[in-house]
C-alpha cells in the first residue's frame, strides 16, 4: 500500500455561438472518465466583432440523468465532488459516462463569440485518511455543536469524524454542510450492558430500548440490514463494558477509547487472544469526546484509513477491511507494514514469493519501544535512540499475522503508553484462511 501521487488531467472545448443561437440553451458533451473524484470547471467567453455589448452565456452542467447545477452568470468556475460542491451545485458521486456542460446563451453579439471550458479531473488515489470514529454533541449528551466538532476536527488537520450521539439519529441530519470534514453518520446504542457504534446510515434503528440479549441481535440486525457497519465500544471499561455475549454480529472492537488507560490495555490483550484464535477483527479507536476536557480531545486516538476515495462508503470499507491504523493523536507517529504489494489489513497469499515484512515508523522520539506481535506474542521489540524514522524488516515465514505497536513516555504518566497501533498483515496458511464471524 505504498502511496500514490495524485493525478490529474485537463481537457478543453472550444465552442462558437453564433448571433442566431441568442435565447437559446447550449449542450458541450463530454465524457466523464472512470474513476475521478473531483471536477473543476471555468470558463471564458470571447465576444467577436466591433460591438461594444458583450456576450453573455450562462453556466452549468449535467450528468446522465439530471442537470448536476447552474449558476446563470454568477460564477466563471465551480467545483463537484463526491462530498462538497460550489454553491448551485450538487455533490455526489461523478459517474464515467456522457455528461454536458450548459450554457444559456443569454445575449450574443452580432459576430457571435467563442467560448472555452477547461474541465479538470482529478482521479481517485489511494491514501491515509485521518479521523475520529467516536464523537459526541449537544444532540446528546455533549456540548460541543456539530459545527464546532467538524471546526475542531478541520483544525487539527483531519478527514473525516463519525458522529455517534447515544441512542438517537438527529445528528445526522443536522450536520454542517459547509465543512471540509466528511461527516459520518452514526449511532452510539447505548443500553444498560454495554455501547456499540451504528455507522455509516442515518437510521440504523428505530427505538433503542432492550430488556435481554435476543432485543440487542435484533438491534444488531436491523442495523445491518440498513447498511451499518457495528463497532463494539470500550468493551473492558470500568464503568460502561460491554457485558452482553460477545457472540453477535460486529465487525470491529473500540480497543482504544479517549487517553491510554488501563481499561484500554485490557482491551488490547483481549483483542490479541481473538487474533491468535484466528479471528480477523478489526481494531479501532475513538476519542468519546463530549465537552472540553484536559485529556479526552477530539482525535484523541486518531484512527487513519487507507481508501482511495474520501466519501463515507471508502472510510468505513477501508475499515471493514482492516486498513486501518491508530495513533494517539492526529499528528502520529504512524507505523505501516508492506510485503510486497501487501499491506495493513491484506492476507499475503500462501505460496507468495517472498515473507520479508517492512515495517515503516515515522515521526519516531528517542526512547520510544517498537514492538511486533504474532500469534507467538511478542516476537520483537527495538528501542529508539533518535528522533525521526526507522525502517525494520521481519521474516514472517511461520506465523499467520504480524503487527506492530509503538509505545512512548508522555510527561508525567505513570510508564509508557500506547503511540500507535497497527491492525495486522494476515499470511495464508496451505490450508486456507480462518476468518470466523462472530465468537464460538
Amino acid at each position: 500500500m505504498a502511496q500514490q501521487i495524485e493525478r490529474r488531467t485537463t481537457s478543453v472545448y472550444k465552442r462558437y455561438i453564433e448571433h442566431s443561437e441568442q435565447s437559446s440553451y447550449i449542450e458541450i458533451p463530454f465524457q466523464m472518465p472512470p474513476d475521478v473524484e473531483e471536477i473543476h470547471v471555468s470558463y471564458q467567453v470571447d465576444s467577436h466583432g466591433g460591438d461594444p455589448a458583450k456576450a453573455v452565456i450562462d453556466l452549468g452542467i449535467r450528468d446522465a440523468e439530471i442537470v448536476r447545477g447552474w449558476s446563470g452568470g454568477a460564477r466563471q468556475e465551480f467545483i463537484i465532488g463526491p462530498n462538497t460542491a460550489t454553491p448551485g451545485y450538487l455533490p455526489g458521486r461523478l459517474a464515467a459516462g456522457e455528461w454536458a456542460i450548459l450554457h444559456n446563451a443569454y445575449k450574443v453579439p452580432a459576430q457571435g463569440c467563442t467560448v472555452t471550458i477547461e474541465i479538470e479531473f482529478t482521479y481517485k488515489t489511494w491514501r491515509w485518511l485521518k479521523g475520529d470514529l467516536h464523537t459526541h454533541s449537544v444532540h446528546s449528551d455533549g456540548s460541543y455543536t456539530l459545527e464546532e466538532n467538524a471546526a475542531i476536527m478541520e483544525s487539527l488537520g483531519c478527514d473525516f469524524m463519525a458522529m455517534t450521539d447515544h441512542n438517537t439519529n438527529s445528528q445526522n441530519f443536522a450536520y454542517p454542510r459547509g465543512t471540509s470534514i466528511l461527516m459520518i453518520p452514526g449511532t452510539e446504542f447505548t443500553t444498560n450492558y454495554g455501547h456499540s457504534n451504528f455507522l455509516g446510515v442515518t437510521s440504523p434503528m428505530d427505538d433503542f430500548r432492550v430488556s435481554g440479549i435476543s432485543d440487542v441481535h435484533e438491534k444488531f440486525r436491523v442495523a445491518r440490514e440498513r447498511g451499518a457497519k457495528i463497532v463494539l465500544n470500550h468493551t473492558h471499561c470500568d464503568n460502561c463494558p460491554w457485558e452482553w455475549d460477545f457472540n453477535v454480529d460486529y465487525d470491529g472492537v473500540e480497543i482504544w477509547n479517549g487517553p491510554w488507560r488501563e481499561h484500554n490495555r485490557r482491551a488490547l490483550s483481549w483483542w490479541q487472544e481473538r487474533l491468535v484464535t484466528g479471528r480477523r477483527l478489526v481494531a479501532v479507536g475513538g476519542s468519546d469526546v463530549h465537552r472540553p476536557d484536559s485529556h479526552v480531545k477530539h482525535a484523541m486516538p486518531c484512527v487513519w484509513v487507507w481508501t482511495d476515495e474520501k466519501t463515507v462508503e471508502g472510510v468505513l470499507n477501508g475499515i471493514a477491511k482492516g486498513h486501518a491504523v491508530i495513533t494517539y493523536s492526529p499528528d502520529g507517529p504512524f507505523a505501516t507494514l508492506q510485503c510486497g504489494e501487501y499491506g495493513i489489513g491484506d492476507e499475503v497469499p500462501y505460496g507468495h514469493a517472498g515473507h520479508e515484512v517492512v515495517v515503516q515508523l515515522d515521526d519516531l522520539m528517542a526512547g520510544d519501544l517498537i514492538r511486533l506481535y504474532s500469534e507467538r506474542g511478542l516476537e520483537e521489540e527495538t528501542a529508539v535512540d533518535s528522533e525521526g524514522g526507522v525502517i525494520l524488516t521481519f521474516d514472517a515465514k511461520h506465523i499467520s499475522f504480524l503487527r506492530a505497536e509503538v509505545w512512548r513516555q508522555f510527561g508525567q504518566a505513570d510508564g509508557m503508553s500506547m503511540a500507535v497501533v497497527t491492525n495486522p498483515i494476515y499470511f495464508a496458511s496451505n490450508g486456507g484462511t480462518l476468518a470466523l464471524n462472530h465468537e464460538d
